[in-house]
């Protein structure tokens, strides 16, 4: 009988994250494909995703560069792409000890799919989070390595279905969260809050402005729960 991923500590991690390879993979050939298309050698196709690891980021930056942006350019897109990190690394920190060589490699590491698995299944054991970290950049750089190989036979992840997903992977992770009204609450709102944010602000930044105004009114909820009469 296989150990639950709530038991365990790194190889829990790095199993619990096993079913969203097929999501994960599928797009990291995609960035690839996409890197080649823009005229980026494989070399520098693979050193992206070995040192970036962030797909959203590495899409942006390889549109950016066929486009003919600037370094600046570049530099701040990813920033704004990326700034909801800030709220897990604000998270992380508060739940799990990491000391040292642990702490840069679980930074580098930590991605949506890593946070989400470590918040609901190994809050507190750094080598969960970085056995799930370890999972997906494994899966990541190998199917870069794939995609670069392989450019032109490849189909899109959106033509055969692939992108839905994350979405429910995310969507399976927070239902067991949400059991009672203060975490609805949360969750409604960030969700909300990031959906109409998206219209005017960088998707990075409304999530970061959503997530921090639903956290801070989920903070103020029971202390307002006990006020009332």
């Amino acid at each position: 009988m296989s150990a639950s991923p709530t038991s365990g500590g790194f190889g829990a991690g790095f199993r619990a994250m096993v079913p969203l390879w097929m999501g994960v993979a599928p797009f990291g050939a995609a960035y690839a494909v996409t890197a080649r298309a823009a005229g980026i050698d494989p070399v520098h196709t693979q050193l992206m995703s070995l040192l970036v690891f962030a797909g959203g980021a590495q899409f942006a930056a390889v549109g950016l560069i066929a486009a003919g942006a600037g370094p600046w350019t570049l530099i701040s897109t990813t920033f704004l792409l990326n700034l909801r990190h800030l709220l897990y690394g604000v998270v992380v920190a508060s739940t799990t000890e990491l000391r040292g060589g642990r702490r840069l490699l679980a930074a580098h590491l930590l991605t949506d799919e890593a946070f989400g698995v470590h918040v609901a299944h190994g809050r507190g054991r750094p080598a969960f989070l970085i056995g799930a970290g370890l999972s997906l950049f494994v899966v990541w750089n190998a199917a870069t390595l794939v995609g670069s190989l392989l450019a032109r036979s490849l189909p899109e992840p959106h033509a055969i279905g692939l992108d839905i997903v994350f979405p429910l992977a995310f969507l399976a992770l927070l239902v067991p969260l949400l059991h009672d009204h203060r975490t609805l609450a949360v969750a409604a709102i960030a969700g909300l809050g990031a959906w109409g944010l998206g219209a005017v602000l960088e998707p990075g930044a409304a999530l970061l402005v959503a997530a921090t105004l639903a956290a801070a009114i989920g903070a103020a909820l029971p202390a307002a729960a006990r006020e009332a009469p």
